[in-house]
């Protein structure tokens, strides 16, 4: 599997030569000066151009992502949609991580999955329709984006806002060509030495458990959604995106779609032992076949795969002998793409996010509210 190539930042790794001990790198000495300029500064002229001129900011201060006005909020809580979940809590204590340019936030909290007793990190994003008044009595789709490579202690999606997930959201959106998704960015594996497959292994975390039911229970708590899985998806890329496409397989009452991007089709870690049985219930063609057997519900599967890197085959062998009856399947193939996050992001603004959107169930304002 590709997905040891992947580092902290969803690009392929690459070795870096040694630091030399006892000499601080030019980075830090230059940090070391910004941040006495700016207590100068800050002394000089009462602290606002240091504001000003970004030496001090906010990040790692406390945030909420609850910007409805209360009185709205209070009166959408009082008559709720049929189909919509209100957040009930219990609220996360969430800390600002990234600003983008349109003034929306990423910010992490810390969950200990109640059913799974995993303790990771969770990088959340909504859009700038989430605290629109209009639409405070409306649920948002949620989906899920999951790493590759290590997928701990940090999820590069959360972590990397310049690799363009929220921004092609954000774009689609004012395009026509993509929903208004809240990003859950969880972490997908319990250390930094194993992969987990996004799975309940045997003696091992529950990492599946951690991203099928308390990931989800979690934005439930927190967020705006739908009680249907018509508004939750999953997406990945490497290892990540082995992740989403086996959830949605093996959970189709929870989850409608998903985009596997460079993914491998089985369950490949070493820490299965050999495990058989333990494997084939966490083995997309086998959960496929169970699917195509029972008749559905139906599930979207957008593979993606880029000219310069491997797998092709294994996803268009998939989609040949599994892409049938309730499983669909797509395969969004990205010109010079390689094996990592910009180049997943751009397949994504090409088409993937396109076609996932028009299974989902989007947003609506309430008429009454301007």
């Amino acid at each position: 599997m590709q997905h040891d190539q992947l580092q902290g930042d969803g690009r392929l790794a690459v070795e870096e030569g040694p630091v030399t001990a006892g000499r601080p790198r030019p980075k830090r000495r230059l940090r070391r000066l910004l941040i006495v300029g700016g207590l100068a500064l800050a002394l000089t002229a009462g602290g606002g151009a240091a504001y000003k001129f970004g030496l001090f900011s906010d990040i790692g201060d406390p945030m909420s992502f609850d910007k409805v006005n209360k009185a709205k909020e209070t009166a959408a809580t009082q008559s709720v949609r049929p189909g919509v979940s209100m957040p009930a809590g219990p609220k996360a204590s969430f800390v600002r991580t990234s600003r983008l340019p349109d003034g929306t936030q990423i910010a992490k909290t810390t969950l200990t999955g109640a059913k799974s007793g995993f303790t990771g990190d969770v990088w959340v994003w909504v859009p700038k329709e989430y605290d629109d008044p209009k639409y405070a009595k409306s649920a948002f789709p949620v989906l899920i984006s999951l790493p590759g490579g290590r997928g701990y202690p940090k999820n590069y999606w959360g972590t990397g806002p310049g690799l363009g997930l929220q921004q092609a959201v954000t774009d689609g959106v004012k395009a026509g060509t993509s929903l208004p998704f809240i990003l859950v960015m969880p972490v997908i594996n319990a250390d930094t030495k194993n992969h987990f497959d996004g799975s309940d292994i045997p003696g091992q975390p529950k990492m599946g458990t951690w991203m099928a039911d308390d990931i989800p229970a979690f934005t439930k708590a927190n967020f705006r959604t739908f009680t249907s899985r018509d508004g939750w998806a999953i997406m990945g890329s490497s290892s990540g995106g082995f992740g989403a496409f086996k959830h949605v397989l093996k959970h189709p009452d929870r989850f409608k779609a998903a985009i596997a991007s460079g993914v491998d089709i089985v369950p490949d870690s070493p820490l299965w032992n050999g495990n058989k049985q333990a494997m084939d219930a966490n083995n997309p063609e086998k959960l496929a076949s169970k699917l195509i057997a029972a008749g559905g519900p139906e599930v979207y599967v957008n593979f993606q795969i880029g000219t310069a890197e491997s797998g092709r085959d294994k996803a268009e062998k998939f989609m040949k002998e599994y892409g049938r009856g309730p499983v669909h399947t797509r395969l969004q193939v990205i010109q010079d793409g390689e094996h990592n996050g910009k180049s997943y992001v751009r397949g994504m603004r090409e088409g993937s996010l396109e076609w996932i959107s028009k299974v989902m169930l989007a947003p609506t304002p309430d008429p009454g509210v301007r």
